[in-house]
């Protein structure tokens, strides 16, 4: 397979593999993500293949915002909707439940499911133009650093996937930080992009776990 390096400006090309059940590495703000549409289970297991990662890890989603969370996900607490507005399009992925409608393979058969709205335009126009939310975590090798520019990803995965959207270097540069809206308090699962200081000062220092 010959992995073609689409420009930021060819959304609607990038689309159209998804859409065929291809692979994508598309820029975000933190580093590029390896994206199948998530809707499509044989897309999303390529994914894994051309990762080489655990099936057990599940895998987050990038959505447009929070229409397409409500989409696939039940019993998402206020406080999601007002990070979403403090936060989106940024470096945090929420942990929501899921409603199953998704294949059982993305949360790798969990009951929750990540979701973050990448701050890239590019990526932004991929996910409208597709209609769907993308199965997306980082564009590498398992085990191998997170790539931050086009050439990094095409060093670990040229030929694996169909296409790299180069959208430049990442701004961030560092992986979203997670956090767990499914426990209370909330935790921080990973400490990334956006720190927790910040996100007191959206919910209040109450809401979130001491460790």
């Amino acid at each position: 397979m010959e992995t073609k390096r689409l420009t930021s400006g060819e959304a609607g090309k990038a689309a159209a593999l998804l859409r065929a059940g291809g692979l994508v590495a598309l820029p975000t703000e933190t580093v590029y993500g390896l994206a199948a549409d998530a809707t499509q289970e044989k897309a999303v297991q390529a994914n894994y293949d051309a990762k080489g990662r655990p099936e057990a890890k599940p895998l987050n989603v990038l959505v447009d915002g929070m229409g397409m969370v409500e989409a696939m996900c039940r019993d998402i607490p206020a406080d999601a909707y007002k990070l979403a507005r403090a936060f989106w399009p940024g470096p945090l992925t929420m942990i929501l439940w899921g409603n199953g409608t998704l294949p059982p393979i993305v949360p790798a058969r969990g009951a929750t499911q990540g979701v973050r709205c990448p701050d890239h335009p590019a990526t932004l126009a991929v996910i409208r133009a597709l209609g769907r939310p993308l199965a997306c975590p980082s564009a590498n090798l398992s085990g191998r650093p997170s790539p931050k520019s086009a050439d990094d990803v095409l060093a670990q995965l040229s030929g694996r996937i169909a296409a790299v959207l180069d959208g430049g270097p990442c701004s961030v540069g560092v992986e979203s930080t997670i956090l767990d809206l499914t426990v209370t308090p909330y935790r921080i699962l990973r400490q990334g992009g956006l720190s927790r200081e910040e996100i007191e000062a959206v919910l209040g220092p109450e809401k979130l776990d001491n460790h």
